[in-house]
């Protein structure tokens, strides 16, 4: 058995604080839960013949379950804790309430986790911190400055909000690339059943009358013996690939020549830059609308670009303002980033005193600019995708027809 001090809130709002024997943490809550006590603080202490002897009690770890939270129960809990901290609900309360409450199991366990923690006396945001996989490091970073400002509820209600958009954006992605995708897909089967199944067949006709074929059928034919040979090697190769390529990116050197590659792409690179910068406006806005000073705010809202090039950019004019540049100023060197005709608005908005609010519309003018031109590539590129697959099996089919009509002569 095991000694447990704890400090709590009783049913009718009273403190009270004391000590309770339990065969473990989880029993020890239940115990003070079924009292009706809110745990503020529950920490495990020697017991005396434990002091007496010298023994120190066990060392406490934390390991947070490997299950994965969905985006969707991570966004239900933001708001929901938002909401209980608003209604002035202690956080360890709220919190027993949310892993209560939790429909996901994953979802209940890593609240329960996060209550166990904070009843502990970790602040909330180093709690989360150590969970990376579940509460991404802006996330962690604006629970920080919440913390630090006395406005929990607040910023968790701004990043509730902050998912919700993003969750709509990915979806507007989503949806503009699904039919390509399904496309590219479809087309790809069809080709390998081609040189899979269907050459072959013509092949074993063309041997029969030993004719010498046209360039363009040799050529496709060696590609369908090459598939049917080597395939299953390509596709070892190509899930090789893809393991080694991982790894390349994890290395932060190589990650960052990718984006640079990427962010000079004639059309894959200015809708990347609009994302960034859309992010980047929002989540300023948000933290600014919600108190926190601009340094903070930067700090933050420059974790959440995506692309650790142009994280590198906003760091330089991070450090410009802090040495009394203004934003806009600071923001001049980053103009891949940030065009002219922003900057000119941040410029107009820091001198009338509504930063927040004109980067707030910035980011919502820059995402409605962004469906436009996204729907507008993704226009464009399928019929170019649907030309290329009709090209491609046209040729295989032309390929395959004109020995037959050499054949007929042959055979006269």
């Amino acid at each position: 058995m095991a000694l447990f001090a704890y400090k709590a809130l009783e049913s009718g709002g009273a403190p009270a604080e004391g000590r309770i024997e339990a065969g473990g943490r989880q029993e020890a809550i239940r115990q003070l839960e079924e009292r009706g006590m809110t745990i503020l603080r529950l920490e495990e202490t020697a017991k005396e013949g434990n002091a007496a002897t010298g023994a120190a009690p066990a060392a406490r770890t934390w390991s947070f379950t490997s299950a994965r939270v969905s985006f969707d129960a991570l966004e239900d809990f933001t708001r929901s804790l938002s909401s209980l901290l608003t209604a002035t609900v202690p956080l360890s309360r709220a919190l027993t309430i949310l892993y209560k409450e939790a429909s996901n199991p994953a979802a209940a366990a890593k609240w329960k986790e996060l209550h166990g923690l904070v009843i502990d006396g970790v602040p909330l945001a180093a709690a989360m911190a150590r969970s990376p996989e579940v509460f991404p490091r802006v996330y962690t970073a604006m629970v920080e400055s919440g913390e630090a400002g006395g406005f929990l509820d607040v910023v968790l209600g701004q990043i509730a909000d902050f998912q919700a958009r993003e969750k709509e954006i990915r979806a507007k992605v989503l949806s503009a690339m699904m039919y390509p995708a399904v496309l590219l897909v479809m087309a790809t089967a069809a080709i390998i059943f081609l040189m899979v199944f269907f050459i072959p067949r013509f092949q074993t006709l063309f041997e029969g009358f030993n004719a010498a074929l046209p360039l363009i059928t040799q050529i496709i034919i060696g590609a369908s013996n090459a598939i049917r040979t080597y395939g299953l090697y390509t596709a070892a190769a190509l899930g090789a690939a893809i393991y080694f390529g991982r790894h390349w990116f994890s290395i932060d050197a190589n990650r960052r020549k990718w984006e640079a590659v990427l962010l000079r792409l004639p059309v894959v690179g200015p809708l990347a830059a609009k994302l960034a910068l859309a992010r980047f406006c929002r989540m300023l806005g948000t933290l600014l609308c919600a108190g926190v000073p601009l340094m903070n705010g930067l700090h933050v809202a420059r974790r959440s670009l995506g692309y650790q090039t142009l994280i590198d950019l906003i760091a330089d004019s991070t450090d410009r303002v802090s040495k009394g540049e203004t934003l806009a100023a600071a923001l001049a060197g980053c103009r891949a980033l940030f065009p002219g005709s922003t900057l000119e608005m941040i410029s107009v908005a820091e001198e009338s005193g509504r930063l927040d609010k004109e980067l707030l519309r910035i980011a919502e003018t820059t995402e409605t600019t962004l469906d436009r031109n996204l729907k507008t590539a993704v226009t464009l590129a399928e019929p170019l995708l649907l030309f290329l697959i009709a090209g491609f099996i046209g040729l295989i089919f032309i390929g395959m027809v004109i020995p037959i009509f050499s054949l007929q002569d042959h055979i006269k």
